[in-house]
């Protein structure tokens, strides 16, 4: 599915009065400029506009403009986003002059915008989620054993007598206890909340993954390879190929994994190229990169 088909950037005309209107906010005729990001970046690489595919990867290395495209388009759309993003004075402004095309339905009429699911997912998202999700572990843990003493007295102790709405909670606590069908792990469950099920930060990320990734929504995703060992790689090559290709999204995805760079029928957009042009994944540098090193010591792999 292919929602967004096209994205228009500001030529360097556009850039420039967007840069002049800011000084003159800043000052009139003298106004100055604390930060011109993200202008010259891409205009002056023959970078004008983008074309779509129900999967399109921004490749390059560091600075190279690839999450500053995602985050342009992710505010163009106003995508929702948990992480924050390094802007700067002129980012609105420039995000507010792109343009776009939208994709087409089946039914052959333009889409009056992107689904509502769609979103922004950036590597610190999965950071986050995994550190939330310890933090409330250790919380969980340290209130189990307070439970454990309170189960015990709710279970075995003194009857509570309900003698008016302070008693309420009580009660309720000790009937839960006292239930013969209620083990007193399913009691500290639902006293004190049930403890997430973390496995290695590679299989957590790619369970993060593929539980956000609803059907039918475009997706711009900065670098999910973060965390992620080559064969956990491999499998989110698969997940992303299969919610692009028979579940109705569409993926905008930064990288520069030589497996995600290798998913079938990807568009590939070369940032470190002048002039930035699309680019098969055996073309880039990098996979080029991996290829002469492992041909290089190819001996020592195909040893008997």
């Amino acid at each position: 599915m292919v929602y967004l088909e096209k994205f228009i950037l500001p030529d360097e005309d556009r850039e420039a009065e967007i840069a002049n209107r800011r000084r003159e906010e800043n000052g009139g005729a003298l106004g100055y400029l604390e930060n011109g990001y993200p202008c010259m970046l891409f205009p002056q690489r023959g970078l004008k506009e983008l074309d779509f595919e129900p999967i399109t990867i921004f490749y390059g290395g560091n600075g190279s403009g690839k999450s500053t495209l995602l985050n342009v388009i992710a505010e163009k759309f106003k995508l929702k986003r948990q992480s924050p993003y390094n802007g700067g004075e002129l980012f609105l402004p420039y995000a507010r002059a792109c343009g776009y095309r939208p994709g087409y339905d089946d039914e052959g009429e333009p889409f009056a915008g992107l689904p509502l699911a769609s979103r922004l997912i950036a590597s610190d998202d999965v950071f986050e989620y995994m550190l939330t999700a310890r933090t409330r572990n250790e919380e969980i843990a340290e209130n189990t054993e307070d439970a454990k003493g309170e189960y015990a007295a709710l279970k075995y102790g003194d009857t509570v007598r309900f003698s008016g709405l302070e008693d309420y909670e009580a009660v309720r606590l000790q009937l839960l206890a006292r239930r013969k069908s209620l083990s007193r792990r399913k009691f500290m469950h639902k006293l004190v909340g049930k403890e997430v099920r973390l496995r290695s930060n590679g299989e957590t990320a790619l369970r993060f993954f593929d539980e956000q990734l609803r059907d039918g929504a475009l997706y711009c995703l900065d670098e999910p390879e973060n965390s992620l060992s080559p064969k956990l790689q491999m499998q989110m090559k698969e997940i992303l190929e299969e919610k692009a290709r028979f579940c109705g999204c569409q993926l905008i995805v930064a990288t520069h994994s030589p497996f995600l760079l290798s998913m079938r029928g990807a568009k590939i957009y070369d940032l470190d190229s002048s002039p930035v042009l699309p680019k098969k994944w055996w073309e880039l540098e990098n996979t080029k990169t991996y290829f002469a090193f492992f041909y290089k010591h190819r001996d020592l792999f195909l040893k008997k």
